[in-house]
């Protein structure tokens, strides 16, 4: 385990995650209530089991299990020959039971990793652990200003009480906050790629961050930091993180709050803290629990997993880094553009599509630039117009073949597309933007003459900045359909001749 390198004088930063996803099943990880409850009423998808009521056995979701082991696929990690639920007892009131079913000692796989671009290097990110359980409730504090300081009374939502949780434990790899917003960017890639987790749905990542800050004469000449020096930091925990940005500014906060401890000769206290995202601050929750107050031991409704043999018959997709790759081999593209396209699996799947229809470089630009800038804009997903391929493959081919500019095809076909659900023909016609013909054009090109003629003595005079005005009056006498290089040679031949 390595560190940047520090003097007596400071401190290194060690960050070690807790991350835990929501996976993508139909229905809950020990019973039979649907995941599908966002529109849905509070408490409306629950049953005897996710509310812990007396004399209800969990059954285990098998889908849940394939996630996993996909994802101990993906980060080639070490699956056992069998594995074990727990009950982890705490009490909280969106906890029904009062425990939670997890796993403990013996979890679904151990000993992966994770390669991580930060800047312009590539590090390994160690996986200590990957395990399964359950979700709690969700809580809603209500009243006063909506905080859980000011609210006058909190209500408790079970809908979301046993959803099927993969929990993803980090070594202390991470050296900065920067780092691990790299991190989460990847392992969301990765596990959008597998099919097994939606980032799009509301609270389905949730971060646990452990932060402690290593003195600098505890840290050995090449920057290795020892178990002792990590064992002997007070460590604090940060809990209530539900985004790679909000991670980074949560971590970026709580560094600061210790060095300036640190340096005011203020002891960092081992605790737990809240992360008040609307504050930008993180507060005390509670002194930071010890793993024997959970009181561990088996689940005694659930029998021993075997899952070695499930594990070697686990097919996992093509990941992001081989996509990456093979999107810059086949297709000749740039790392950027290959990087930009294979962020998520819908994106590189729409592309390869278009791809099939056109050069590379040109679906690439379509793809990559103009369309994923108009659907951020609208905060929209690819997901938004996957369905509406054949009329993006019309635009691109009416632009392409010159029936309409460029610029039109961008600002007014593909806006209306969006924003509308038009076609590209209905847009085209509604707005007029045919191809305009040679003639006209020409026409256009002489009347713009004609009627500026300081714009053309400025432009013999050696001002480039008049052929721009005189194009913009062509293309605006021509309602832009026009094509803008055409007009460009046009005025230049005529201005020269």
């Amino acid at each position: 385990m390595t560190a940047h390198a520090a003097t007596a004088r400071e401190h290194a930063v060690v960050i070690g995650l807790e991350v835990h996803v929501q996976l993508e099943t139909d229905s809950k990880v020990f019973c039979g209530c649907g995941t599908d409850f966002e529109d849905d009423d509070p408490n409306s998808h629950t049953c005897p089991t996710c509310l812990g009521l007396p004399g209800a056995l969990p059954v285990l979701n098998e889908a849940a299990v394939e996630a996993g082991l996909k994802l101990a696929a993906a980060i080639d990690a070490d699956v056992p020959e069998t594995t074990q639920f727990h009950r982890k007892n705490y009490y909280y009131p969106d906890l029904p039971k009062n425990f939670q079913i997890t796993q403990y000692d013996s979890p679904l796989c151990e000993n992966g990793a994770l390669t991580v671009a930060i800047e312009d290097d590539e590090r390994e990110i160690a996986i200590e652990r990957a395990h399964l359980e359950e979700d709690p409730g969700s809580l809603q504090h209500a009243g006063g200003s909506g905080g859980i300081d000011t609210a006058e009374y909190t209500r408790v939502d079970y809908n979301r009480a046993g959803v099927p949780l993969m929990e993803i434990v980090t070594e202390p790899d991470f050296r900065g906050p920067e780092e691990v917003r790299a991190f989460l960017a990847k392992l969301t890639e990765v596990l959008e790629y597998l099919d097994v987790f939606d980032s799009s749905r509301d609270g389905s990542l949730r971060v646990d961050a452990n932060i402690s800050l290593v003195p600098g004469e505890d840290i050995d000449a090449d920057g290795t930091i020892g178990i002792e020096a990590l064992a002997a930091a007070n460590r604090t925990e940060v809990k209530n993180i539900s985004s790679h940005k909000g991670a980074e500014k949560a971590l970026a906060y709580e560094v600061t709050r210790q060095r300036n401890a640190l340096q005011r000769d203020r002891t960092v206290e081992q605790e737990t803290r809240h992360w008040d995202e609307s504050r930008g601050v993180t507060v005390s929750m509670r002194s930071k629990e010890a793993e024997k107050d959970y009181r561990y031991f088996a689940e005694p409704d659930l029998p021993v997993l075997q899952v070695a043999d499930r594990a070697e018959a686990v097919e996992i997709p093509e990941l992001p880094d081989a996509r990456r790759e093979r999107f810059r081999e086949g297709y000749g593209l740039s790392s950027a553009a290959a990087r930009k396209l294979t962020s998520s699996r819908e994106v590189a799947d729409f592309y390869e599509r278009v791809a099939d229809r056109f050069d590379p470089d040109v679906a690439a630009s379509w793809v990559a630039d103009t369309l994923l800038g108009e659907l951020n804009y609208r905060d929209m997903r690819i997901g938004n117009v996957e369905d509406r391929l054949d009329e993006f493959v019309r635009l691109v081919e009416l632009a392409e073949t010159g029936e309409i500019t460029e610029k039109n095809a961008e600002e007014v076909v593909l806006r209306a597309m969006l924003d509308e659900g038009l076609s590209p023909d209905d847009v085209i016609e509604r707005e007029g933007l045919g191809a305009t013909g040679e003639d006209e054009i020409e026409r256009a090109v002489a009347t713009a003459i004609d009627e500026n003629p300081g714009a053309v003595e400025d432009y013999h005079a050696g001002d480039d900045g008049a052929l721009n005005f005189l194009v913009g009056q062509v293309m605006g006498a021509t309602g832009g359909s026009a094509d803008p290089g055409t007009v460009n040679q046009l005025l230049r031949d005529e201005l020269d001749g």
